[in-house]
């Protein structure tokens, strides 16, 4: 297994024991930014993302992508579509990540990454990285348990399929299954940088991303990983759970 570690947050550089990955052939993507806003940065990091990604799907592998946050959702689905696949996305995660500049209230980029593969804002990152608008009805969010209002809103009238982790509805097709790991009950995860209560369990996340692989349609992984640097006896359930994850 080779998996391709984006360690960043946005443009933040991240330190390596941010990710307790499995014993595998790792690719470290990083670069020097170029000037300009924030897109403009994590753009250029993207690109290789996507280059490697569509080498992988080229290859006939299914690549595996961790990061520190789910804007690299866009490089890998763009990778994919580069590869000449035309796949779906399902997206675990607690939020609802349909944000846009508009709508958003805190500013958060990493609350917009969903919306923009649906065609949002496509200048800021998406075309950028050529990446080919998705249909609202092949997106399909699992838990999404903490929306704000304009999310709520937007899904409400929207052809996204929302599913809990025990029930998912997946579309027809290759599909990218991305993971925000988040999705997680902050019980049973520790450390999170938005950690939110009353959702499913470690072991019913793990079981619905395997229910979802077992299918034998995914064309890529893509696990996000927004969590605080490892305090003493994080980096235990951490480990098993990308383990679990990238399995």
């Amino acid at each position: 297994m080779t998996i391709t570690l984006v360690p960043y947050h946005q443009d933040e550089r991240l330190p390596g024991a941010t990710f307790p990955l499995p014993e595998a052939e790792v690719v470290t993507v990083a670069r020097e930014f170029p000037e300009g806003d924030v897109w403009t940065r994590i753009a250029a990091l993207y690109e290789p993302v996507a280059a490697e990604v569509a080498a992988q799907v080229a290859a006939g592998t299914v690549p595996s992508v961790v990061s520190g946050d789910c804007l690299v959702s866009e490089a890998v689905l763009a990778g994919v579509q580069r590869a000449g696949v035309d796949a779906s996305i399902v997206w675990f995660d607690a939020h609802g990540d349909v944000q846009t500049p508009e709508t958003s209230t805190s500013g958060y980029i990493g609350g917009m990454p969903l919306r923009q593969i649906l065609g949002d804002h496509p200048e800021l990152l998406s075309s950028r990285l050529g990446l080919r608008p998705l249909p609202e009805e092949r997106a399909v969010l699992v838990d999404a348990r903490d929306l704000d209002p304009a999310e709520a809103e937007f899904l409400a009238s929207s052809r996204v399929r929302r599913c809990p982790v025990d029930g998912i509805d997946l579309p027809d097709g290759p599909l990218v299954l991305h993971v925000d790991v988040d999705v997680v009950d902050k019980a049973d995860l520790p450390g999170l940088k938005f950690p939110v209560g009353g959702g499913p369990s470690f072991d019913a996340v793990v079981a619905a991303v395997q229910r979802v692989k077992a299918t034998g349609r995914v064309a890529a992984v893509d696990i996000a990983c927004p969590w605080h640097p490892p305090r003493p006896g994080d980096d235990g359930v951490r480990a098993r759970l990308l383990a679990a994850l990238l399995a």
